[in-house]
């Protein structure tokens, strides 16, 4: 089967569908319709120039064009997930780029050259699209769990400044919101993981489809990136808290709630 390729037209059609989302907008008196405009009109422009700049990396496939972009793709989740959250702390956005390098690049270098094993490494076709998967998923389950963790810390603060006081060390007063927040980040993949392939067909492999591969084959790429993304998340949400955790309690047990503050516009 060929690949069908998309039009101006067709995509203008596609485009015409967020009318309905307008329309349940005004009906219901949401107050969405600018929001979705804006929405829209960034999800053009920023695929767009997404993929001018591929075609331009694929066609420069060196490691020096292709790592200064997956860095950039890291610090955007990184900034992108410490930004969300009603409450942030000093130094926030370093634990948060922290947590989403080392989990993504970790899980992405596992992938890439143990499982796929590509030659050279850097291979743009392989490479920045599995590590951009990863660090979508990576980036929500670390704001999550930080969301979780200083939400569970301030609704518990009593609790934890008693067990503090009582003799108890800063771990103990901490545990039960640090477990929370963990379970927080990687629920979304785990709800994720029990529907795959029954209630949706994920991005991959329905592109590896369309495209005329091998359903087979497009199927054993999901099921790798899918376990990919699940170790990632992991390991971005418990890097995360606990970086929160050390941040928020002193050496000597102490909780240091005056480093919480609200944020702006929250």
């Amino acid at each position: 089967m060929n690949y069908q390729d998309l039009s101006a037209t067709d995509l203008s059609i596609a485009a015409a569908l967020i009318l309905i989302n307008g329309a349940l907008s005004l009906m219901l008196k949401l107050g969405l319709e600018r929001q979705l405009l804006w929405a829209s009109v960034r999800t053009v422009v920023q695929l767009l120039a997404v993929g001018y700049l591929l075609g331009w990396v694929f066609a420069h496939a060196d490691w020096y064009v292709v790592l200064p972009l997956m860095c950039l793709m890291t610090l955007v989740a990184g900034f992108s997930a410490a930004s969300r959250g009603k409450r942030t702390y000093a130094g926030q956005l370093i634990d948060s780029v922290v947590s989403v390098w080392s989990s993504s690049w970790l899980v992405a270098a596992i992938g890439l050259f143990v499982i796929i094993r590509i030659r050279p490494w850097y291979e743009p076709q392989y490479a920045i699209p599995i590590l951009g998967m990863i660090l979508g998923n990576t980036l929500t389950a670390v704001s999550l769990g930080m969301e979780r963790m200083t939400q569970e810390l301030m609704s518990g603060r009593n609790t934890i400044e008693m067990i503090l006081a009582l003799g108890g060390t800063r771990w103990e007063a901490a545990q039960s919101a640090a477990r929370q927040a963990v379970r927080a980040g990687m629920m979304p993949t785990l709800n994720q993981m029990t529907v795959v392939g029954i209630v949706s067909l994920p991005g991959m492999m329905t592109g590896q489809v369309l495209a005329g591969e091998n359903p087979e084959s497009a199927v054993r790429y999901q099921i790798m990136i899918m376990f990919l993304i699940a170790a990632g998340s992991a390991l971005g949400t418990v890097c995360a808290v606990l970086l929160t955790f050390r941040r928020l309690f002193s050496a000597d047990h102490r909780f240091m709630v005056h480093r919480l503050v609200a944020r702006p516009n929250a």
